[in-house]
C-alpha cells in the first residue's frame, strides 16, 4: 500500500488522481489533516489516515500497513525538517520499505540564495542517513507560479522582475503529479533521483514573447533592479519576511539554478510535458 501524505494538497491530489488510474483505491492511503475534507477520496475507496507532521503518534498510525511513503513536503519552511524527520523516523519504525520525496531541482545547493531550500537537501540526507530505500523526486519551479511571479496585472504593466536573463525549466504540477504516480508504480524504490523538468528552460523574457502570441498584443518584459523590485513590493504592503522569500526564488532563477533540463519527466510521462505556450494558454485561459 502508498501512503500519500499532504493528500489535500494540489500535488497531493494530482498524484493520487493518477495512482487510482492504474491501481485499485484499496493500494493507496492518504494522509490528511481533516477528514472532512477528504470526502471525495474516501469515497473512491481511498483509506484516510488522520495526522500531521507535527504529531508524531499519529504519523505511526497511519504508517500501519505502509509499503511505500510518498512525503509531500511541508509547506511551514521554518519547521520543515523536523517535521520531515518525524514522518521519516515513523516510517523507518513501522518498517516501511520505501520513502519517496518531493524535493527540489537546483543546481547548487552550496550557492542558493534562498537558504530555506537547503531544507529539501537535508531531507534528501536524513532519508539516506536512515539507511531507507529511497526515490527523491526533485521538481523544478511549478509552471503554474508563473501567474504570481508576474502579478495579476501583466497584460497591462509587462513582466518587471529582477530575473535578468535566468531561465527555468518550467513544468506543470499535474504533470509532475502523474510522473510521480507512475514512478511510484513502476519503478519502485530503488535508491533513484528524479530530475523532474521540462523539456525546455524559459527566461520571462520568453514568457512575455508568448503570452504576446497568445494575446495578440504585447507583453513586455524589463529586467529590473533587486531594490527597485523589493522597494515596489514595500509600497504595496508585503511583509518584510515574504519579500525576503520571494527576492531568494527570483535570484536563483537569475542565477541559473532553476536553469537544468532533464529527460526524467519525459520518461515517466511517455511524452513531451506540455510547453510554455501549451501551459501558459491553460493557466491564464487564452
Amino acid at each position: 500500500m502508498i501512503l500519500v501524505t499532504g493528500a489535500n494538497g494540489q500535488l497531493g491530489t494530482a498524484v493520487i488522481q493518477n495512482l487510482l488510474k492504474k491501481t485499485s483505491a484499496n493500494q493507496i492511503a492518504a494522509l490528511v489533516r481533516d477528514e472532512s475534507k477528504a470526502s471525495a477520496l474516501k469515497a473512491k475507496g481511498v483509506d484516510i489516515r488522520i495526522g500531521n507532521y507535527d504529531d508524531t503518534a499519529s504519523l505511526d498510525q497511519a504508517m500501519q500497513g505502509i509499503e511505500t511513503v510518498l512525503l509531500i513536503a511541508g509547506t511551514d519552511e521554518e519547521n520543515r525538517l523536523r517535521q520531515h524527520r518525524n514522518v521519516v523516523n515513523a516510517a523507518k519504525k513501522a518498517g516501511v520499505q520505501c520513502v519517496a520525496y518531493t524535493s527540489r531541482s537546483l543546481k547548487d545547493r552550496n550557492t542558493l540564495a534562498n537558504k530555506l531550500m537547503e531544507g529539501h537537501f537535508q531531507t534528501e540526507d536524513y532519508i539516506k542517513e536512515c539507511g531507507l530505500n529511497y526515490a527523491l523526486f526533485r521538481n523544478v519551479l511549478y509552471m503554474d507560479t508563473i501567474p504570481q511571479f508576474v502579478g495579476e496585472k501583466v497584460f497591462d504593466t509587462g513582466i518587471n522582475l529582477p530575473t535578468a536573463q535566468g531561465k527555468v525549466s518550467f513544468a506543470l504540477r499535474s504533470e509532475m503529479g502523474e510522473a510521480i504516480a507512475n514512478a511510484l508504480l513502476e519503478s519502485g524504490c530503488s535508491n533513484r533521483i528524479y530530475q523532474l523538468t521540462g523539456s525546455e528552460s524559459y527566461s520571462f523574457d520568453d514568457v512575455a514573447a508568448t503570452l504576446s502570441d497568445l494575446l495578440g498584443k504585447e507583453v513586455a518584459y524589463t529586467p529590473i533592479e533587486k531594490s527597485d523590485f523589493e522597494a515596489q513590493m514595500k509600497e504595496r504592503g508585503v511583509p518584510e519576511m515574504m519579500i525576503e522569500r520571494f527576492i531568494g526564488f527570483l535570484t536563483d532563477i537569475k542565477n541559473g539554478q532553476e536553469e537544468e533540463v532533464s529527460p526524467n519527466l519525459e520518461n515517466l510521462l511517455g511524452r513531451k510535458p506540455a510547453s510554455l505556450k501549451e501551459g501558459l494558454k491553460v493557466l491564464f485561459n487564452l
